[in-house]
């Protein structure tokens, strides 16, 4: 099936929603209940909550990498953070389940539609298939569901619920599997899509809209492309930056993509907009709606 074309969207349609200079930005999911962006800064282990109207954000800082933060049942976050899953309550570091070895950390995550909590682990020198995919229940029990991978980064399910996304950054690809909703359990891997790095970047975190197409951020490519369900690419959003991180719909009616960037590494003028989140109205479709955390404080 050949999925129509959103319109190119170039830099000028795209403003500054929160203007930051963080290290690595990353991991935005919209929280519909306070109509705030919840997103992470990975290496300065801070969960921020923003109002992309007017920028206005609070933030929490606990003493470790968070690769992403969701929202749980009852409030708090559940996190993947350097040394395996924890809970950040009250803007402090609760329940920690330090179950990585030395030299493997926690990167991207979301929840499934369901409410389990699904994170990519991956070595900290990117050591080829040292990585592996971690589902996390409401209960507290966690499995691993996939190994051998290297940096497991971006993910997402299909419209129904039946189709699973992951990018692997290092492998330049990014993979669809069946995905049974009832136990969580992938099948029938396969690559969707792979990518160039001189002429693409490296895929990163990426958001689902509901015509099934994926939007992932491209690392040192300045974008966000649109990718459809057959792996075609049908829409691409440039940006003023070149380390886009990840993405998400916002909004009321999930019409909205905003995006994260990324300052690490880079010598930047003070007015430079590296590491702020990005905000594009009205992408021309409506996002999927991201789960929170089945789960609540322990």
């Amino acid at each position: 099936m050949t999925r129509p074309m959103i319109r190119d969207i170039k830099p000028g349609d795209v403003h500054i929603a929160v203007r930051a200079r963080s290290r690595v930005g990353e991991g935005p999911v919209w929280d519909a209940a306070t109509g705030q962006v919840h997103w992470v800064d990975i290496l300065s282990g801070q969960v921020h909550s923003s109002d992309l109207g007017d920028g206005t954000t609070t933030s929490v800082t606990v003493p470790t990498w968070v690769g992403a933060a969701v929202p749980m049942l009852g409030g708090g976050f559940v996190a993947a953070t350097r040394e395996g899953f924890a809970q950040i309550v009250n803007g402090e570091l609760g329940a920690v389940d330090a179950f990585l070895p030395d030299g493997i950390r926690m990167n991207d995550a979301k929840c499934d539609p369901a409410g389990r909590f699904v994170a990519g682990s991956c070595a900290e020198d990117f050591a080829r298939g040292a990585g592996a995919l971690h589902r996390l229940e409401a209960d507290g029990s966690h499995s691993v569901v996939l190994e051998g991978l290297t940096q497991p980064n971006g993910l997402g399910w299909s419209p129904d619920g039946g189709t699973f996304y992951l990018v692997d950054t290092q492998d330049l690809a990014v993979h669809s599997f069946s995905y049974d909703l009832a136990s969580g359990e992938l099948s029938d891997q396969r690559v969707l899509a792979r990518f160039d790095v001189e002429a693409d970047g490296y895929p990163d975190g990426l958001a689902v809209d509901a015509d099934g197409c994926l939007w992932i951020a491209m690392w040192a490519g300045s974008s966000v492309l649109r990718i459809s369900p057959e792996g075609e690419r049908v829409g691409r959003i440039d940006l003023p930056v070149p380390q886009t991180t990840s993405c998400a719909f916002t909004g009321p009616g999930l019409r909205d993509l905003c995006i994260t960037s990324a300052a690490e590494s880079l010598t930047l003028s003070e007015d430079a907009p590296d590491g702020s989140v990005f905000l594009v109205s009205d992408v021309g479709v409506a996002g999927v709606p991201v789960a929170t955390f089945a789960g609540s404080v322990r």
